[in-house]
């Protein structure tokens, strides 16, 4: 019964980290909006103005979504420490399973709640715009370019995010040349906001007839998408706007017009370009909405006083600059070179199994510690 008396010492330990959770996530204050909120959805002019009807749904979503999580919580601590006490009384040792997998899940839930209160950030709660750029090499890095856009999908596809295509250039003869998808959901540009950087591929190629080892680059880029309440002073006259055939992996809707829409903002190089939608009004909108979302991005991230102050992001996609390395050949390894955060399943990873990286990385942020590997 040794075990019990462990799990029952641990259950205590990890109450205080409880009740910090509950501190930390101010729910007296979300369940004060919580019912102000409901009062406002019962008004006769709710639906008057629906923009702002709409927000208020949203916003009381998150807030009970977010006491509805602290419950859930707090019942599967109560649970396993009830379940713990009945078989200390009882002698039962055949219940030490369900209380070693009951209290894995509830630490692993509880380090997850509480990981989320670290994303503080002024964007952090916004939905996410992912861009992939595939590096020099042509065949192989378009190939690993589609590899991560198939990875961040299929994270987004398992934490409940919405996922879509907003534009996708395929790749000269396999893969993709470039994409921008947007994962919307709560926290997704917070949690996916250490994702940016390049990204490095070790292993065998597939279209190399001599079967030799080659070492790809991609990179991946994270912005948020910003709420269309924050002002940025887009000129018309500083746009070269083209159009062109919708097409590729992203282009459902393929048109026989040139419906899909390229946008350079001229000042500073930046490019944003969107086809996913029906129409070129649409996708006008849509690239609208990520240029603005750059825009912004990079002015918060350089410190910037002006947008007229930027001049664009021109990293280069090689060797030095990356920040994860995923080797398939002679070992299956994938590092993060700036925690020091690694994974032997590189399969997994690769199916979208990458909250080890994003959750080193936001807690190294929190506490400055980094790898010095």
């Amino acid at each position: 019964m040794i075990e019990f008396e462990e799990y029952k010492s641990r259950l205590l330990a990890r109450e205080s980290d409880l009740r910090g959770l509950e501190s930390a996530l101010d729910l007296g204050a979300a369940r004060d909006e919580i019912d102000r909120l409901e009062a406002e959805t019962g008004r006769d002019d709710f639906w008057t103005d629906l923009e702002n009807s709409q927000k208020v749904l949203q916003r009381l979503k998150q807030l009970r979504d977010k006491c509805a999580g602290y419950d859930r919580l707090k019942n599967s601590w109560e649970d396993v420490s009830t379940l713990c006490e009945m078989a200390l009384e009882a002698g039962d040792e055949s219940l030490l399973p369900e209380v070693r997998e009951g209290f894995a899940a509830f630490d692993r839930d509880l380090d997850a709640a509480r990981l989320a209160t670290l994303l503080s950030g002024l964007y952090d709660k916004s939905n996410a715009i992912v861009s992939f750029h595939a590096g020099a090499g042509g065949t192989e890095a378009q190939d690993w370019a589609e590899m991560l856009f198939r990875m961040y999908n299929r994270w987004g596809e398992r934490h409940g995010f919405n996922v879509s295509t907003l534009d996708y250039l395929d790749g000269d003869e396999a893969g993709l040349k470039s994409a921008v998808i947007l994962i919307e959901g709560e926290n997704a540009f917070g949690y996916l906001k250490g994702e940016m950087g390049v990204h490095r591929l070790v292993r065998i190629s597939p279209f190399d007839a001599s079967g030799r080892r080659h070492t790809s680059f991609a990179a991946v880029e994270v912005m948020p998408e910003v709420p269309d309440d924050v002002t940025v002073d887009i000129r018309e006259e500083d746009l070269r706007v083209d159009t062109y055939r919708s097409g590729g992996a992203g282009g459902q809707h393929v048109n026989k017009t040139e419906s899909a829409i390229r946008i350079t903002h001229i000042p500073t190089g930046i490019v944003v370009a969107c086809q996913n939608e029906r129409s070129q009004m649409q996708n006008r909108a849509v690239a609208m909405r990520m240029l603005r979302s750059k825009l912004v991005e990079i002015k918060e991230r350089e410190h910037l006083e002006r947008i007229e102050d930027i001049k664009g992001d021109q990293k280069a996609i090689e060797w030095g600059s990356q920040i994860r390395s995923y080797v398939f050949m002679p070992y299956t390894l994938a590092k993060d070179h700036r925690t020091g955060c690694e994974s032997g399943n590189i399969q997994a990873v690769m199916d979208g199994e990458i909250d080890p990286f994003i959750n080193a990385y936001l807690k190294a942020l929190a506490t400055g510690e980094w790898a010095k590997n």
